[in-house]
């Protein structure tokens, strides 16, 4: 039991420590509560993955609730989206819910709130309260509408819910202390005068609640009982736990903030506003961009959601921020893909080589395996023929010792079928090789079981078939950013440290297994990486997005550095 322990974070001991204290077990319910004023990002797949785990963890129901409070940014687009991020991410949500739906109740509770002489209405403008509210060091001043009749804020705070006051003409405060040290309990506000439609209300309202007064009411409304978010909501747990005081109900379940640290990933932006800047400035071609942070970026780049799960539960939970290397990621969707994704053959600078001694006409179907990880994938067959394409870096005229691919006088094996010795090339008129001639051993052929067949060379390269090859559009990403910490230099625009070359457009030749390949599907590109197909392929044009290389390149070029 005490190594168990042990492994718990720290998450889980304060849920443990409750239940040691008498919180009863069916009365465990988390939520995640993201609002829909964006497409969810990396980021959020840890509190994803927390809130969904804990659920999992302790057989808990686990709710998903938009915190919709703001209409001016909301869109029914962002919701439909994470609902699907959160379900192509393997997790079940128990009720699906919105703040929204706890407009009434909210308003009500500020009305019992104003009778009570804990809230009241303020007329300055936002600068002269933001003036009044102090600063860490030094106290604020009491607005001149604080005391405000109980009657006069009634009236007032009517007139703002039925539409008859202008925005930025009032507020309603929460009356508390305007010399605490925390200056979140300085007067908050608790509701903002918008005459905007709502994605859900429509223009029902014309107040809606800000976020502090909204989000532990929500909470305490669905007897959440763990409510766990990031650290810059710490300082805020003060005025959570005194809006749930004033609202609560013998009986019922106060819930419990607690907070834990961002994970930050490296050469990434996840700022909603910074990637909606780059959606809408042109930078990335929409939110699902394979080079977007976005989990629906991350999808259609070839992630799978047992990456993004392991990757959340390496890096695990933790109680300060820092900055997690974004080849950690990779490695992840890597180790996944060496498991599950099929091998196939793709040439994607390629150079055409001929077997001289190979008969003009024959053409033989060549077996080769789906995936060595996987017993149960099976083989294919693979055509060969007498024109191949080869990668034009498999081949040097003149090599040295260290070069194992093919050269003139050398002998490699081509996977899966015959060892070939290079002879001769053509070139053009500016010297570029144009074709690769060479001499095949005939009795060599992969799993034959002749003596030739079991000769070692120390070169295996990938290859396709000319007149049997498919073209296909193959988009090779890198990262979008070139610093480590694009947000980390305040006085540098993070725009600056766009990569130029975080997209290269090339046109590739697959083995004709590949023509039937559907949308979503993973592949790995023997020797390349690994490829999934794009939603924008069709029957005529089948489109690759490189997933992420073998290794990890950029390692490398640290280590040069």
């Amino acid at each position: 039991m005490a190594s168990e322990e042990r492994s718990l974070n720290f998450i889980e001991l304060i849920i443990e420590e409750d239940l040691k204290n008498g919180l009863e077990k069916d009365k465990l319910r988390f939520r995640f509560p993201p609002e829909p004023n964006g497409y969810l990002h990396i980021g959020h797949a840890s509190s994803i993955c927390l809130n969904f785990g804990l659920g999992l963890r302790y057989n808990a129901p686990v709710n998903l609730r938009f915190d919709d409070t703001n209409p001016v940014k909301e869109e029914q687009e962002y919701v439909d989206a994470i609902k699907r991020d959160v379900e192509w991410l393997g997790f079940e949500w128990d009720k699906e819910c919105y703040a929204s739906d706890y407009f009434q109740q909210l308003y009500d509770w500020a009305v019992d709130l104003i009778k009570r002489d804990l809230a009241y209405v303020d007329s300055q403008s936002s600068e002269a309260m933001a003036q009044q509210k102090g600063t860490p060091t030094q106290p604020g001043t009491n607005s001149p509408y604080r005391n405000r009749t109980v009657q006069e804020n009634l009236e007032l705070f009517e007139q703002m819910k039925n539409g008859e006051a202008a925005e930025g003409s009032h507020v309603l405060r929460a009356k508390i202390d305007m010399a605490s040290p925390n200056m979140l309990m300085r007067d908050p506000l608790m509701y903002r005068v918008l005459h905007k439609s709502h994605h859900r209300t429509g223009s029902d309202w014309h107040i809606y609640p800000m976020y502090d007064w909204a989000h532990g009411e929500s909470d305490y409304i669905e007897q959440v009982s763990h409510s766990f978010c990031t650290l810059e909501f710490a300082m805020h747990r003060e005025l959570y736990e005194w809006f749930v005081d004033k609202i609560y109900t013998e009986g019922t379940l106060p819930p419990k903030q607690r907070e834990f640290a961002r994970r930050n990933l490296s050469h990434t932006i996840v700022s909603k506003r910074k990637l909606l800047q780059l959606v809408q400035e042109g930078h990335v071609t929409g939110w699902d961009d394979p080079r977007m942070p976005t989990i629906s970026g991350l999808r259609r780049r070839g992630y799978t959601p047992m990456s993004i799960r392991n990757f959340a539960d390496t890096i695990g939970i933790a109680k300060r921020t820092n900055l997690i290397d974004v080849s950690l990621l990779e490695f992840c969707v890597r180790e996944d893909l060496n498991k599950t994704a099929p091998r196939v053959m793709a040439v994607l600078d390629p150079v055409k080589l001929v077997i001289d001694n190979y008969p003009e006409v024959e053409e033989e179907w060549l077996d080769a395996e789906n995936n060595p990880e996987d017993e149960a994938a099976g083989q294919r067959k693979v055509p060969f023929s007498k024109e191949l394409y080869i990668e034009r870096e498999d081949f040097k005229e003149e090599a040295n010792r260290k070069f194992f691919r093919l050269s003139i006088g050398k002998e490699v094996r081509l996977k899966n079928a015959y060892i070939i010795k290079g002879e001769s090339v053509v070139k053009d008129e500016n010297g570029t090789i144009t074709e690769i001639h060479c001499t095949y051993d005939a009795d060599s052929r992969s799993g034959s079981g002749t003596e030739a067949s079991m000769r070692k060379v120390k070169g295996t390269l990938h290859w396709v078939s000319v007149k049997h090859a498919i073209e296909a559009e193959v988009r090779v990403y890198d990262r979008l950013f070139t610093h480590e910490n694009p947000d980390g230099n305040k006085e540098i625009d993070f725009m600056s440290y766009i990569n130029p070359d975080s997209l290269n457009v090339i046109k590739g030749y697959m083995e004709p297994s590949l023509k039937d390949a559907k949308v979503g599907e993973n592949y790995q590109f023997q020797r390349l990486g690994y490829y999934c197909v794009d939603k924008d392929s069709t029957a005529e044009n089948i489109v690759f997005n490189k997933t992420v290389g073998l290794r990890d390149t950029w390692a490398k070029l640290a280590d040069k550095e």
